[in-house]
This record gives C-alpha cells, sequence and structure tokens, in this order.
C-alpha cells in the first residue's frame, strides 16, 4: 500500500471529568481536542483518495457517558462508522445529532447504517411484511400461478429494500451496510440479490446506472434539495458471499473473529473485503494480536479493503496493550496506511 500524502495526528479522545462536589450531579464530560481547518481539510481530502479503509460497528452510542461511545469521540482518522444497535438515533435527540454530524462533515468520516437483514422475520406490522404475507398466500397450482406468486413477493422484498433507503436518505446518514446471516430466513441467495440491487440504484457503484440516473431516482422519491450520488453500499457475514453482487457493493466486510490470518475469500474481491475482528466478545482477550495482523495483512497481488472490528468502541479502553483511548486502532490504521513527511 502506498504511503499516503498527508499526516494524521491520533487524537487522543477526552476523559470523564467527574464533579468533586457531594451533590448528585450528573457526569460532565471533557469537550474533545478539536485542530485548525487546515487539519480537517487534509484529513477529509485523504480520505476521500482511494486507500485501505478502516471499518467500525459503532455501538452503545445512545448511553452518551463517554468519550468512548460519542460519535466526535471516534478516532479522527476512521474512515467508516457503522450505527449497530438500536436503529438510526432518533431526531429529537439535538446533542447526539451534533456529534454524528460534526464527525461526518468535519473529520470527513463516513456515518453508515448496519442491520441484520431478515425479511421473512420482520414485524407483521410493516407494510413490506404484509405484502410479502400476501404474496406467499397466493395460489400456486399452475405456472402461471407461481410465476404471479414470485413477482409479487419480488414486489415485497423491493419495498423491504427501500424501507432501508428512505431511513439512510432522510437521516442524511452515508450509505448502509447489509447484515447477512439468514439463519434460516428465505431472503438469500436471489432474493438478496434481487434486495441489493434494488438498494444499488440509490447507493453503490451500480454499474448498471449512470450518476444521472441515479439522481433522477433520488430526487424523484426525496425532492430536488437532495443531491448525494455517492452513498456506501456494503454487506458482511461469516458465509458466502452472493458473486452476481461484487461489481454492484463498495466493500464486503468478513467477520473474521476467529482471528486467523486473512486471506482471499473464494471469489470475493480482496480488494473490496473489509477484515473484521470481535471486540464485542474478546475484548479481554488477544483481539490486539488479530486486529494487527489483519491489519498488516497484505495479499500477494493487489491490496485488501481493509480492516476492522465490531463494538470497535471497546479499544477506548486502557489495558496493558492499550496506553491511551483508541491507541490500537490509530496504531493499526497507521500500520495500514502508514503516514510520511513532506
Amino acid at each position: 500500500m502506498k504511503a499516503i500524502k498527508y499526516i494524521f495526528a491520533a487524537l487522543a479522545a477526552a476523559v470523564l471529568v467527574a464533579s468533586c462536589d457531594t451533590k448528585i450531579e450528573p457526569l460532565a464530560i471533557q469537550k474533545p481536542n478539536h485542530y485548525t481547518d487546515a487539519y480537517y481539510e487534509n484529513l477529509r481530502e485523504w480520505k476521500s483518495t482511494p486507500h485501505e479503509v478502516s471499518y467500525m460497528y459503532f455501538a452503545q452510542w445512545s448511553a452518551q457517558n463517554s468519550m468512548a461511545i460519542r460519535f466526535d469521540g471516534l478516532p479522527d482518522s476512521l474512515d467508516i462508522a457503522s450505527v449497530w444497535g438500536g436503529g438510526i438515533p432518533p431526531q429529537e435527540n439535538t446533542k447526539l445529532w451534533e456529534q454524528l454530524r460534526w464527525a461526518q462533515q468535519v473529520q470527513g468520516t463516513k456515518i453508515i447504517y448496519v442491520a441484520i437483514v431478515r425479511l421473512w422475520a420482520e414485524d407483521d406490522s410493516h407494510d413490506f411484511k404484509q405484502a410479502l404475507n400476501a404474496a406467499e398466500a397466493m395460489p400456486q397450482d399452475t405456472a402461471e400461478e407461481r410465476q404471479a406468486r414470485e413477482e409479487k413477493i419480488g414486489e415485497a422484498i423491493d419495498m423491504y429494500a427501500m424501507y432501508y433507503v428512505d431511513q439512510i436518505f432522510k437521516a442524511k446518514l452515508d450509505g448502509f451496510d447489509a447484515d447477512y446471516e439468514p439463519e434460516g430466513d428465505k431472503l438469500n441467495g436471489e432474493y438478496f440479490v434481487r434486495f441489493m440491487k434494488k438498494l444499488g440504484e440509490y447507493m453503490g457503484p451500480n454499474p448498471d446506472q449512470t450518476k444521472e440516473e441515479r439522481l433522477a431516482l433520488i430526487q424523484e422519491r426525496f425532492g430536488k434539495e437532495e443531491t448525494d450520488v455517492n452513498k456506501i453500499l456494503m454487506y458482511d457475514g461469516t458465509g458466502r458471499t452472493e458473486p452476481g453482487l461484487h461489481p454492484y457493493v463498495d466493500y464486503y466486510v468478513h467477520q473474521n473473529y476467529g482471528g486467523y490470518t486473512p486471506s482471499k475469500r473464494g471469489d470475493t474481491p480482496t480488494e473490496k473485503t473489509i477484515y473484521c475482528v470481535n471486540w464485542g466478545d474478546n475484548w479481554n482477550k488477544n483481539v490486539p494480536e488479530q486486529m494487527i495482523t489483519q491489519a498488516s495483512w497484505e495479499p500477494e497481488e493487489g491490496h485488501k479493503g481493509g480492516f476492522g472490528a465490531y463494538y470497535g468502541q471497546r479499544d477506548y479502553f486502557i489495558t496493558e496493550s492499550n496506553p491511551e483511548p483508541y491507541w490500537l486502532f490509530r496504531h493499526c490504521i497507521q500500520i495500514q496506511n502508514p503516514a510520511v513527511t513532506k
């Protein structure tokens, strides 16, 4: 991997400052360090260049009692953070949204939504699930009936995709990561391909669509003021990928939770593969060694997509191998994309 042109400093996130008063008061949180406009401009410019990315499933953001779980406490050199657990934050939480927008607009961090996609397991209160139930109840005794039934199931799948598209655009997030773990759900195989290609009409590197065609679709649904045609489309999991989707997604997140040395995953493009460790279950075990291995690894030819971590905010904790908040995550970003001085 070529060394990056810009120096991106390692930001130490601020720590909690507790009041020494005897009154029962909420803990005060120190404001994060802010740097010059030129620093953030260089940071955003570097993030917009081709490089191996860093990715974090970011959870527990609703608590707000520590910089570890605030969007403006994330490492400034982090490329992509997904909103994991609890859905998209409610718009009424203005303080949280200010932090999220600061990470997006000032640091240039892509904030995306990630969700486990299982259409057949969804609640019947949703219109897409009602449409699916009605489709599955259709007769299928003849070829014509079976075809009509499949068409209606396809329409329900499209509605399910648009359910996520609407949330992402209305919240002005930067994309979507479909967590592909069917576990018996029928949204797999060709059904999953259809689901992802419908998402691909609004985000991702769709090879069948021009930017102008995408913009027309977006503005028809969300209004002329919406102009973002570059939202990210990802999907993740532990098992096989759908080869037909590779041209339609920006990244495949491989849940490489066993910590073994990364390798090419079947026909999944290595240059689109982000290898992730599991900090959710293993934060106090050998995750540091695993993350360093995944950040360091390079294929014999070309490059990987990047590295990342599930429950990455656990790297905020200070341990023997982590002398300051997010030290290891920032260290691995440097391993993967070494900074150089001019």
